[in-house]
């Protein structure tokens, strides 16, 4: 906030005049009503098996629109990339990858990620989008630059917490929105509709758009019916679906009803039961054929978490050169891939106090190792696991994340925070939302963000030379009086079963997890 002492830096000039009149008093008041509404309102998250109130901090971040403008185009940019480098590996079946046959990315490491799916080898997107969602994690380092931390393209979740924090804020806080040029986002829902609609097989004239979540159980229920009550589509479990003569079918009180585009929150493991976890009760059974019969499309595509591998992260910066003949937007942090073997594992290895260490398919801010804070104990278990498996770590410098005045124990104090901007790919082109999440590590010194390693959230504002009005409560774009039916034939032990996956599902995205939700 601050450029020298005492003088704010002109993005921030408003919230810290406004700060400085604030009597701590009123300024704990507000706080208090921030996290009462999340707690009424039910934004929870999964934090050590428990759900709690997201932590939404009193103070925003603010991003300049200059600022906002390189982002903006370096994240588009990430994301056009990815979408080449997965059209590159999917879709050319029995031939070679151009980034593999002009060496820019090793064959063996694409063959050898664990989310690369042979299942939905040579299938093609109705519009040719894979990525409909990404959420491109960034931090700014010691100069003020922002570096891009890791690419999420699976399923990437948070951005319900961006319009909760903004409505929340914007109730709390009306008079910054009566000043100051706040760039909206209550967009996103018509966005994201948008572009699943456009996702739709041929001679869908109507389509119809669900949500498929894993249940109430999975941490990101509350995202889940968020965004689907927002878009006005139905939020549907695998069992309310079934794939008969190749087509995706929704029971409804009214009967069948055909199924034209999956919002999927479900990983690809438990998808479908016939081509991937056959004990999965989550996905629907014949999904992959329908899918490879263009018959419904899926969003994201199944097969996507091979652009997350953090080794082909690595490689990044040369695809962008590669596809689209143009130089990164956004530098990559640096970073020793571990299977490189030779040097690169033994400066690694002897400078392990030094780096961060990060499994390359993790996500979720667990199995991460960073080598200042580690003991001698687990340095020298990290040692002999990269000895034994190099494929699986890559190594990053410690990055000082830059920091945010946030609201603790009644007074204000730096934490260091980062960046998920979310955008969306609708065929024709890809439109980042002006905010993102910023999640913020509340414990003193702390480098991992993510909410389930006990991080927390602020509101976004990104500046427009446009005045931006306080955004208005949404609404569903359409009302519908169907009602989704869920199966009969459910039983008890299939529900058990359900609940079971459902937490596998998180356990598995976050064990042996590094930089999905952190910044380090």
């Amino acid at each position: 906030m601050l450029g020298t002492p005492g003088e704010p830096r002109t993005p921030y000039k408003p919230v810290f005049h406004t700060l400085r009149s604030m009597r701590g008093a009123t300024l704990k008041e507000r706080a208090d009503i921030l996290a009462r509404s999340y707690l009424d309102q039910g934004v929870t998250f999964d934090y050590a098996g428990e759900e709690r109130p997201f932590p939404l901090d009193a103070v925003p971040r603010v991003i300049s629109a200059h600022e906002w403008q390189i982002i903006e185009s370096g994240v588009a940019q990430r994301v056009t990339a990815l979408e080449t480098f997965l059209d590159d590996i999917y879709s050319r079946e029995g031939e070679i990858p151009r980034a593999v046959h002009e060496g820019i990315v090793p064959w063996k490491l694409i063959a050898s990620s664990s989310h690369y799916h042979r299942a939905v080898m040579g299938i093609r997107p109705p519009n040719g989008v894979r990525v409909h969602v990404a959420g491109v994690d960034l931090i700014r380092d010691e100069q003020g630059t922002f570096r891009v931390l890791e690419d999420n393209v699976r399923v990437p979740s948070g951005v319900s917490y961006v319009i909760a924090n903004r409505r929340a804020m914007a109730n709390v806080f009306p008079e910054a929105f009566a000043t100051m040029r706040i760039r909206p986002v209550h967009d996103y829902p018509r966005m994201l509709l948008s572009a699943l609609r456009a996702a739709a097989p041929d001679g869908a004239g109507d389509p119809t758009v669900v949500v498929l979540t894993p249940g109430v159980f999975n941490s990101a229920y509350f995202e889940h019916a968020l965004l689907a009550r927002m878009m006005g589509v139905e939020l549907v479990e695998g069992r309310d679906l079934v794939c008969v003569g190749g087509q995706v079918r929704m029971r409804t009180t009214t009967g069948d009803r055909p199924v034209d585009v999956i919002y999927r929150r479900v990983d690809d493991d438990f998808i479908d039961p016939v081509h991937f976890r056959g004990d999965s009760v989550l996905g629907v059974a014949g999904l992959t054929s329908a899918m490879r019969a263009a018959r419904v499309s899926v969003a994201n595509a199944v097969g996507n978490g091979v652009a997350d591998d953090k080794l082909i992260y690595s490689y990044l910066p040369d695809l962008i050169r590669f596809y689209l003949d143009e130089d990164p937007i956004l530098p990559n942090v640096d970073t020793f891939r571990c299977a490189d073997g030779g040097d690169a594992l033994r400066h690694v290895i002897d400078h392990l106090d030094e780096m961060v260490v990060k499994p390359v398919d993790g996500s979720g801010g667990k199995g991460l190792v960073v080598g200042p804070k580690a003991d001698g104990a687990t340095l020298d278990r990290l040692r002999r696991t990269l000895e034994e498996d190099p494929r699986g770590w890559i190594a990053q410098p410690v990055v000082q994340l830059s920091t945010v005045p946030t609201f603790i124990d009644g007074a204000l104090a730096p934490r260091h925070v980062d960046l998920r901007p979310f955008a969306v790919n609708d065929g024709e082109r890809v439109r980042v939302l002006p905010g993102g999440l910023t999640r913020v590590a509340l414990p003193e010194g702390e480098l991992v963000v993510n909410s389930s390693q006990g991080g927390g959230s602020k509101d976004t504002w990104v500046l427009s030379d446009r005045r931006a009005s306080v955004p208005a409560t949404m609404t569903a774009t359409e009302n519908r009086e169907v009602v989704v039916m869920s199966a009969p034939t459910a039983s008890l032990e299939d529900s058990m079963r359900a609940q079971q996956q459902q937490q596998q599902q998180e356990r598995d995205r976050s064990a042996g997890a590094a930089g999905g939700d952190r910044a380090c």
